[in-house]
């Protein structure tokens, strides 16, 4: 009868694991492309499953159960269903869920799904290190039966979805998880080796050959970082620009900072006040952008919530982090040093399925066997779950009725998405392309000062200068000019590199009731003389368009 108890106890704790970890498999159809409420539902809605089934297994629970090794084992597994599912669409027999990537995963791009893998690879090898010691150790005491089978098939489980891993992961071409797979990777086994021992053992006895040793490493560090920034430079530039003009928003606001969601505004703030100044290299009007993200946890998190409580939650994560070492759960702290390495230089903790990962790993790392710890955990995620449900069902549906409007939006009926529009505002009001959509529509109605109200809404939560463009036309349609000009000058100061604002501002200084010979000239260069990112029509369009102004300018001149 124990026997069955136990059994029971510990299906409920993998069901538990298995339903809640299994979110990064979830892909749902219908919603906006890379919209995250489809998962924070299935989240909601699974906490709930998984409150019931760590309820039940807390109160039946005899013996001393912990959690780090069925969530050890449900990441093996899941990181060997997201190698697999890489492996077929690298070989076409599985679709990608971007147009310009081949390999994805069940995520939106590479570079959140080679995160992934990257973090779940140490739990790998930490489970078949951990596997084939347990081997070795019941060979040499002639250990026979099940528990010896088992041993066995976990290190080749283990083993092989390691190996899986290391075929996907250098195709994804993310710098970031190679350095986090292969930094975190090294500390689980320089722990499973005691290395920590034996490096001060070997400073006691041979101290000038673990200088030598230590200043050569630090070269080939310094050779593999050139090489990964020559990989892709411009990619690299872009994060280091980033992260200048994220630090300047920084020392604005370096104690409260903005408040949640709001980083893209003051990153657009900033870089505008940047570029405005005119005291920048070329290059950074080359690689500058208008990211929803900072790409990188650490600053983002001091823009949003400020310095002082960012650092509060690092402590926090790092003391877990050296409590989980001092129990030896070595594949769940390599997990989360393979995330914290990884958020360096991405955006993890802006996606559901890391977020409730790394909360599972931190549960982990610190939980222990008592009874009351799992009915404390099952209470805590059952109101978490059943807090969110609500709001996200309706959220849900809303992205869903969205997705119908942008239908009549993109046909250009206008009138009919407005009315869509207007109904879903009060539930999408906090998604700036659902807003920027909003006010377009009502300036393409003519509706030019209830389009600005919308727009400079969706201005605190994007950063993207088209919304100033859109804004600055509703202006002069209404004949002020002056506010016109304002506005794009903030376009061409938020993003030089964009030839579209210097457009508009020619056009602008070409209005009858508006016209500035001298300011059209400058802008008219602008136009002509830019190198874009990319050719295209548009460009081509734009340029031939003032060339026919610049000759009614001259007609012009010719009649006076």
């Amino acid at each position: 009868m124990n026997n069955v108890r136990n059994l029971l106890t510990g299906s409920l704790v993998y069901i538990a694991c298995i339903v809640l970890l299994s979110l990064a498999c979830n892909v749902s159809s219908g919603l906006p492309v890379a919209d995250v409420i489809g998962q924070w539902l299935y989240f909601d809605k699974s906490a709930l499953v998984v409150a019931g089934c760590l309820l039940m297994a807390g109160l039946m629970m005899e013996k001393r159960y912990f959690l780090f090794i069925p969530v050890s084992w449900v990441l093996v597994m899941l990181g060997g269903i997201e190698a697999v599912w890489g492996l077929r669409q690298l070989y076409g027999y599985a679709v990608s869920n971007h147009s310009l990537y081949v390999l994805t995963g069940s995520f939106f791009n590479p570079g959140p799904y080679s995160g992934y893998l990257a973090m779940i690879l140490p739990v790998c090898l930490h489970q078949w290190l951990t596997k084939r010691g347990e081997i070795l150790c019941s060979d040499r005491n002639d250990g026979k039966g099940w528990k010896k089978v088992m041993d066995k098939v976990g290190a080749m489980v283990a083993g092989g979805v390691m190996l899986l891993i290391l075929c996907v992961l250098p195709a994804g071409m993310s710098r970031s998880a190679w350095l986090a797979a292969g930094v975190s990777c090294l500390c689980v086994y320089a722990w499973h080796m005691d290395w920590t021992d034996k490096f001060r053992l070997l400073w006691q006895q041979q101290r000038q050959r673990v200088v030598m040793v230590v200043v050569g490493g630090f070269c080939v560090l310094l050779l593999a970082g050139y090489l990964l920034f020559v990989l892709k430079p411009d990619s690299a530039r872009g994060r280091l620009f980033m992260w200048k003009i994220t630090c300047r928003a920084i020392a604005e606001k370096p104690l409260t900072g903005y408040g949640i969601h709001n980083f893209a505004a003051a990153y657009g703030n900033a870089q505008e006040t940047y570029f405005a100044a005119g005291d920048y290299e070329p290059w950074e009007e080359r690689v500058a952008g208008s990211p929803e993200y900072a790409f990188n946890e650490y600053l983002q998190a001091a823009v949003e919530l400020g310095i002082p409580l960012a650092v509060c939650l690092l402590v926090v994560v790092v003391l877990c982090l050296y409590r989980g070492v001092r129990k030896g759960r070595y594949g769940i702290c390599g997990a989360i040093l393979s995330l914290m390495i990884f958020s360096f230089s991405s955006y993890p903790l802006q996606l559901p399925v890391f977020i409730v990962t790394f909360g599972g790993l931190l549960v982990a790392c610190l939980s222990g066997a008592d009874r009351w710890q799992w009915l404390g955990l099952a209470v805590s995620v059952g109101i978490i779950g059943g807090f969110r449900l609500k709001n996200d069902l309706q959220v849900e549906q809303a992205c869903r009725e969205w997705m119908n409007a942008r239908v009549l939006y993109s046909a250009g009926a206008y009138q009919s998405a407005e009315k869509e529009y207007g109904r879903l505002y009060p539930l999408l009001r906090d998604r700036a392309s659902f807003l920027f959509e909003y006010g377009h529509g009502l300036h393409k109605q003519q509706q030019f000062g209830k389009s600005n109200r919308i727009l400079k809404e969706a201005l605190q939560r994007s950063c993207d200068p088209m919304i100033l463009n859109v804004i600055g036309k509703n202006y002069q349609q209404m004949g002020d000019c002056l506010s016109a000009e304002d506005w794009f000058i903030r376009s061409t100061h938020r993003l030089p590199g964009r030839i579209y604002p210097y457009y508009l501002l020619a056009k602008l200084y070409a209005e009858p009731g508006f016209r500035q010979p001298d300011k059209f000239e400058k802008m008219k260069r602008m136009v002509l003389t830019k190198e874009p990112k990319v050719h295209s029509t548009a460009i081509r369009q734009m340029r031939e368009e003032i060339k026919k102004i610049q000759l009614i300018f001259v007609h012009i001149k010719k009649d006076e």
